[in-house]
Order: C-alpha cells, then sequence, then structure tokens
C-alpha cells in the first residue's frame, strides 16, 4: 500500500506543477506573481491544521480507507514546495532557446516536450523524490483516513504492530527491524536518482 500511495503521490505531482510551474513561468498570465504567492502561501499552514476538514470531505465523497484519497491528501500536502520547485526551474531556462523553438514554427507544448523537460530533469527528478520520501513517510494523515487494516500504509502497520505484542510490552527487536526495512526503499531512490 506505500508503494502503491507513493507512485500515485509522484504521479498526482506531476501532472499537477509540471503545467502550472510552466505556465506560471513562461506564459503571460495577469497577476502570475500574485497567483504564484498565493500558491506558496499553503506553505505557512500546517497540514494538521486541516486534516479533520478534509477528512470530513473526504467522508462525503467515499474517499476515506482508500488509498487514492491518502494519495490526494500526500498530493495537497506536496503541492505548494513542488510547484515552487519547478517554477523556477522553468524560469532558469534561458529565453534564447525557447524563442529559437518558436522561431522553427513549435507550439508552446513542442517546446515544453522539446526544450524545456529534457533541461528540468533535475527538477523533476528532486520533485518525485521529495514526493515520495514524503509519502512513504506520512503518518499522521493516514492514521485519520485509513481505519481498515488492508489499507494501513508502512508506518501505521509498524505503529500497530509495535501495539500487539502477546506478553503486553513492546517488542522493540522486531519494531527496529520492520524500521531498517522501511528504510531501504528510500535510500534505494535516492541511490539511484543521486546523478541528477
Amino acid at each position: 500500500n506505500s508503494f502503491a500511495t507513493a507512485f500515485m503521490t509522484i504521479a498526482f505531482t506531476l501532472a499537477l506543477t509540471i503545467p502550472a510551474g510552466y505556465a506560471l513561468a513562461r506564459f503571460p498570465v495577469p497577476g502570475k506573481e500574485l497567483i504564484f504567492v498565493f500558491l506558496l502561501l499553503a506553505l505557512i499552514i500546517p497540514y494538521q491544521a486541516l486534516l479533520t476538514p478534509i477528512f470530513l470531505m473526504f467522508a462525503q465523497v467515499k474517499l476515506t480507507n482508500t488509498l487514492l484519497g491518502l494519495a490526494i491528501l500526500h498530493t495537497a500536502i506536496q503541492l505548494p514546495f513542488s510547484l515552487y520547485i519547478m517554477r523556477n526551474s522553468f524560469e532558469s531556462v534561458p529565453r534564447e532557446l525557447e524563442e529559437a523553438a518558436l522561431t522553427d514554427g513549435a507550439s508552446s507544448l513542442q517546446a515544453l516536450r522539446s526544450i524545456f523537460l529534457p533541461a528540468v530533469v533535475p527538477a523533476i527528478v528532486t520533485v518525485m523524490l521529495f514526493a515520495f520520501v514524503t509519502s512513504w513517510n506520512e503518518f499522521l494523515g493516514a492514521l485519520v483516513l485509513l481505519s481498515r487494516a488492508s489499507t494501513f500504509t508502512l508506518p501505521l502497520i509498524l505503529a500497530t504492530a509495535r501495539a500487539e505484542t502477546s506478553l503486553g510490552g513492546t517488542d522493540w527487536g522486531m519494531l527496529q527491524a520492520g524500521i531498517t526495512i522501511a528504510m531501504i526503499p528510500c535510500i534505494g531512490i535516492y541511490l539511484l536518482l543521486q546523478k541528477y
């Protein structure tokens, strides 16, 4: 469940931040700086303060106890930071490259695909890495949204395993082994992506 939620979070985050970052960096949108600052204001609001209204809203649309609902929550947590990275990365691409592509007859979408995406690969990888680690390690949102053991993510499984020992105490060896195993995917993904 943790892998599914993490990969859905990565997909949703990239699908939202690449076009938004490109538009805010390259198109003459009226008031785009104000829009960008407004979107960044979400960074100062702790998502823990929003969990109750999010839970009530998700309960109405039947997204509690689903990995899709949890992935949407993780995406919402990740969006402001990811948008900041993507917009600044698109702005750092030289305008001459864009002008040359448009002069050669490329559309904005073709310029995005051929010029910008290869130029901002490190930013895309950074967004992917942060989205994965955020989703993989997030505990409180999963605790609030998920109540069925079959949908629990790894942090919730480790927390419930701590409480379910036969003698009433905590099996610290088992808990530490679980935490160590839980770190392996994060370290592996970091090592695979470190060249970016």
